[in-house]
């Protein structure tokens, strides 16, 4: 069969759903084939939009998303989107074409060495140079996708491979059990954990998958440890939880760290090390037993005593079933922690002042957003407000990226999670900075008759670098800009358009726009004046109390 006829049917016996991108020239042959597949070919606007798309894709589901584009410029714009799969350890497959390699028609127009491009920002990277090699590779790219930690791959199918013939067969992927942990390892566990006086659960972005969440429910309802977690490990134990003490959105001073450092033992779970550190070590009496995939990265602030090395959800599971809670356990100071949050935390969430808080907003949402909606986060300043303030009742239902952490990847995203989730509500909440670097994703949803929410907080410039050129005490400068007619140019697509003129309206435009079919813009004014007074003052100086 042709070439291009094999590949696809490659994918398709690896589980592709949907393939999103912009094909070429170069990529016609590989789109007929597509044509006549079960795959369903996402057309997007442009090749960033299509690689978040496809990250969010295997974020969410486990496997490999898949994104195409052509040579050159085309390809060139899916290094944001490799980086991000790569370092939010998200599976995700880019297909790139490429000029004939036997024959050259064009000179040099439009090449450049993808793959070696690819190289530093992939864990896999390849040319199929034959017809024959299909199949081993095609596998061999989603075995390393997916396998921990997952992340991004790349294959170039260069225009003359793919229109030849082959008569190479497929590979039946090969069953895998992921390594469990030695047994020793969960006895040391265990005692440290019984021997601890004050221990911490935290959680991190490496227990967000799997069956993990499940394990860590059993684990926290037989023993109440009270959890923490990272920003990008948010969902994995519902945190209305009572013994949930709050989330390392800020890298220090903030209660959730008083609770850290008061713990004797921190069971730290999932710790990736593209996240900020959620806690710095020292040479003191406190303890850290690593639990994750894979052994620790040591750095000055990283130092476990133990490592538990295996599947997580498993290595969880022993430990459970061989702990015994003790009465020894000194907890009640996390209960405390927790509560100064909780209502430091209601003061902003009931001021009625627009441009509207950042505090109330987040609390608006929460209220309006049932139990398994989905809210999908670009990257601002608002970013930390949702990460701090928004609970999150189940695993993935608050996408934010804590590793990239590029702007442009709200809308994209949300796309891609209304078209994995078509019966949870999807809402994305976008900064005007980065709702515009992809904005024209806007007729992607329109064209796929999703129904989507996005609000876009607007205050006219970049407003995380603002905060942080206030924390520095710089003025002012070079962060401001103008915006286009947020209600006139989500019409101009087919969209529906609101804006907000009121804090009390938010909530029931939202509730509103959720139960009404069809893609919702939403105009927010955000004022974001306290940004540097609450986060770098009030609330170290109120959590220094406890």
């Amino acid at each position: 069969m042709k070439a291009s006829d094999l590949f696809v049917k490659a994918l398709e016996a690896e589980g592709v759903e949907y393939v999103f991108g912009i094909p070429g020239e170069e990529n016609l042959d590989l789109l007929e084939s597509l044509r006549e597949s079960s795959i369903k070919l996402v057309l997007t606007r442009h090749e960033q939009g299509a690689g978040f798309m496809a990250a969010t894709y295997g974020r969410l589901t486990g496997k490999v998303g898949v994104c195409l584009s052509t040579l050159g410029p085309g390809a060139t714009n899916l290094v944001t989107p490799a980086a991000y799969a790569q370092l939010g350890a998200m599976p995700m497959l880019m297909i790139t074409g490429q000029k004939p390699i036997k024959t050259s028609k064009q000179g040099r127009f439009q090449v450049i060495d993808i793959v070696d491009m690819m190289r530093p920002i992939t864990k896999f990277t390849n040319q199929i140079v034959s017809g024959d090699r299909i199949p081993s590779t095609v596998r061999e790219a989603f075995r390393l996708a997916s396998e921990e930690r997952p992340g991004a791959v790349h294959l170039e199918l260069p225009e003359d491979i793919a229109a030849e013939q082959t008569n190479a067969q497929l590979l039946t992927p090969s069953r895998t059990r992921r390594p469990i942990a030695e047994y020793k390892a969960i006895a040391s566990a265990i005692t440290m954990i019984e021997e601890a006086q004050s221990p911490l659960l935290l959680i991190g972005a490496g227990a967000n998958r799997k069956l993990t969440a499940k394990m860590l429910r059993e684990f926290v309802d037989k023993t109440c440890i009270p959890f923490v977690t990272t920003q990008m490990g948010k969902g994995v134990l519902n945190e209305s939880d009572p013994r949930f003490a709050g989330n390392t959105a800020l890298s220090d001073g903030d209660f959730v760290h008083r609770a850290i450092e008061r713990a004797d033992l921190i069971i730290n779970v999932g710790h990736d090390v593209v996240e900020k550190p959620p806690f710095f070590m020292h040479h003191n009496d406190k303890k850290v037993i690593h639990v994750n995939f894979d052994s620790a990265a040591v750095d000055p602030v990283y130092f476990p005593q133990l490592e538990v090395v295996g599947d997580i959800a498993n290595s969880i599971w022993q430990i459970k079933e061989g702990i015994t809670p003790q009465d020894s356990w000194k907890l009640d100071f996390y209960k405390d922690v927790h509560q100064a949050y909780v209502d430091h935390r209601a003061e902003a969430e009931d001021d009625d002042r627009f441009p509207i808080l950042p505090e109330r907003l987040v609390r608006d949402i929460r209220k309006v957003m049932p139990d398994n909606g989905i809210v999908t986060l670009d990257n601002g300043v608002y970013k930390i407000w949702f990460a701090r303030n928004y609970p999150a009742y189940h695993p993935n239902t608050l996408l934010l990226d804590n590793a990239l952490a590029s702007m442009g990847a709200g809308l994209p995203s949300a796309i891609a999670a209304k078209l994995v989730n078509p019966d949870a509500p999807v809402l994305s909440v976008c900064g005007d900075g980065g709702f515009m670097m992809n904005s024209q994703e806007i007729e992607t949803a329109v064209r796929l008759k999703l129904d989507l929410v996005v609000i876009i907080l607007r205050d006219d410039a970049y407003g995380m670098i603002k905060w942080k050129q206030a924390n520095m005490q710089f003025d002012e400068f070079g962060l401001d800009y103008g915006n286009p007619n947020f209600v006139k140019y989500a019409q101009s697509y087919g969209a529906q358009g609101w804006r907000v003129d009121d804090a009390d309206v938010l909530i029931h435009l939202v509730d509103k726009c959720l139960n009404t079919k069809g893609v919702h813009i939403i105009d927010c004014p955000v004022d974001y004046s306290m940004n540097d007074k609450t986060l770098n003052h009030t609330i170290k100086e109120l959590s220094a109390k406890l």
